[in-house]
């Protein structure tokens, strides 16, 4: 699609604008997940706990994201990621609050915040990521997630250098609150101007239409399966390295840093591959170093090997979410209500992640519960031809 009302220079700012925003949101979401095994140690948790209290930000995700759509229908992109800031920073205080009280609640709590704002967030930024990419006729998503792989990397290099030198984990997610609303104050000023519907028009499509949908559906699927091993990783790569490999916190905090500097990686360059090769290529192509990855961590042979599982891992779990968002999103006058829906199939995997590989780590090992994630490729392998352009949106 051609540039039709905006110029380019006012184009350009929104691209810069929407990949801090990825980026931001990234920060605020590794921020603490790379410091897991130091939440669990304060709030004195196993590992089926931990699970279950990671079931709040889940659950409080799931249920937020289909108002999502919604949302960013009536008041658009910007205001939308600005409010899903505000709840994240505040869920991160909350946090910080009760890891240094020991009070399980209070975390709880936060979690539900973070969840809520997190998923508002990522509808949010994808409509308008997705609209930005389609003025400008490139295909940008991939970029713009590589911005929040960025932001989960210096998140993760945060959290390794914080926990190198002893410095709390509640310290640290409120200086990441801090930052997060300061930023993003600043960065929405640089969107999109959203344009309401006159008084009295409906929207063209409502959220049970789109989950009539097949196509949306199988989108969904494929947000669920790559989100699972991503998710997968999130949660329990640093862990199941401490656990399972008997390594430090710094050593599981660098190996969550592998996943997240391939993941990068492959985003930047993974436009190139989508253009030349098709979406559908490059998912199938991707879920099998995704396998790979997740075999040499599980195999117990060495931390090294493990470090290049990860890598692998994370260039494997890549592409899944960029390509299921843009799908998504062909049709600009649908994309938010349908964003939001394939997006609340994909957050379900966040939903059984993690009391799942919590429950299975209790009884078998955590390295013997991320196989589960094996199982979530595939799923997102096979709903893969849902992907490709819509006929009249083709090029």
């Amino acid at each position: 699609m051609t540039i039709a009302d905006l110029d380019r220079p006012r184009l350009e700012r929104a691209k810069i604008a929407v990949g801090i925003t990825f980026g931001t949101n990234g920060l605020a979401f590794a921020g603490w997940f790379a410091r897991a095994p130091a939440v669990r140690h304060d709030l004195h948790l196993s590992a089926a706990g931990f699970g279950l209290l990671l079931l709040c930000i889940s659950v409080a995700g799931i249920a937020a994201i289909p108002l999502a759509g919604p949302l960013v229908q009536r008041v658009g992109p910007a205001r939308a990621v600005l409010l899903a800031s505000f709840s994240m920073a505040t869920g991160l205080a909350l946090l910080a609050t009760g890891t240094l009280l020991g009070s399980i609640p209070v975390a709880g709590a936060g979690l539900v915040l973070a969840g809520m704002g997190n998923s508002t967030w990522d509808v949010s930024m994808n409509v308008e990521g997705a609209d930005v990419e389609r003025r400008l006729g490139r295909t940008l998503m991939p970029r713009f997630h590589a911005g929040f792989s960025l932001g989960t990397v210096l998140g993760a290099a945060v959290s390794a250098a914080a926990a190198a030198a002893g410095i709390a984990v509640s310290v640290q997610l409120y200086l990441t609150a801090a930052l997060t609303v300061a930023v993003i104050i600043w960065a929405v000023r640089g969107f999109i101007p959203h344009r309401p519907l006159p008084s009295g028009e409906s929207h063209p499509m409502s959220v049970r239409q789109a989950w009539l949908e097949p196509r949306t559906i199988l989108i969904g699927l494929i947000l669920l399966g790559f989100g699972f091993a991503e998710g997968t990783a999130n949660d329990w790569l640093a862990i199941s390295l401490v656990d399972g490999y008997h390594a430090t916190e710094t050593v599981g905090a660098i190996g969550y840093g592998a996943f997240v500097v391939a993941m990068t990686l492959a985003r930047m360059f993974g436009g190139h591959a989508i253009e030349r090769w098709g979406r559908v290529a490059v998912l199938r192509a991707t879920a099998v170093s995704g396998v790979i990855g997740l075999l040499l961590v599980f195999s117990g042979a060495a931390i090294p090997l493990a470090l290049l599982g990860g890598l692998l891992w994370g260039m494997g779990c890549s592409l899944g979410f960029p390509i299921g968002m843009s799908s998504a999103a062909d049709d600009p006058v649908r994309s938010a209500i349908r964003v939001s829906v394939a997006g609340s199939i994909g957050y379900a995997s966040f939903l059984a992640g993690p009391p799942l590989i919590g429950v299975l780590a209790q009884h078998f090992g955590v390295l013997e519960a991320i196989l589960c994630a094996l199982a979530a490729l595939l799923i997102g392998t096979l709903a893969s031809g849902a992907a490709r352009p819509l006929p009249t949106l083709a090029d």
